[in-house]
């Protein structure tokens, strides 16, 4: 045996990531804010990070979930429109993403029923 291996996929997945934003259709919901999570798998080309252990030749966890805090501090209304924010920015600033899924999850959401979370799910593949 040589050791040799074909690579069927390379994901880095974001678990479980907890924001306090302002993100609602209400009035009161983006002036008192909620509880929000925030679950990311980002699939890429990183092939040789396996080999040298450098940094530069991957993606930084760290940046990547810098760059959705950012964008989680923008209030927007629709969750739909937080997740193609970050979904946009993430494409555009991480060149070796290939494809994405987001979910993101509002606690409690303010709905006439007992409702503990309301979720959208994104999943989009890079244009080109």
């Amino acid at each position: 045996m040589d050791g040799k291996m074909i690579i069927e996929e390379m994901k880095i997945e974001l678990s479980d990531m907890h924001f306090y934003a302002y993100h609602g259709v209400l009035d009161q919901e983006r002036k008192v804010g909620n509880h929000f999570t925030l679950q990311l798998t980002a699939w890429t080309q990183v092939e040789k990070s396996l080999e040298t252990d450098l940094l530069e030749d991957t993606i930084s966890y760290a940046d990547i979930y810098e760059t959705i805090a950012e964008e989680m501090a923008h209030p927007s209304q629709l969750l739909e429109h937080v997740v193609g924010k970050i979904s946009r920015r993430l494409y555009a600033e991480y060149p070796r993403l290939l494809r994405l899924s987001l979910t993101l999850t509002k606690d409690n959401p303010p709905f006439p029923g007992d409702v503990s979370s309301a979720s959208f799910t994104l999943c989009s593949r890079r244009d080109g």
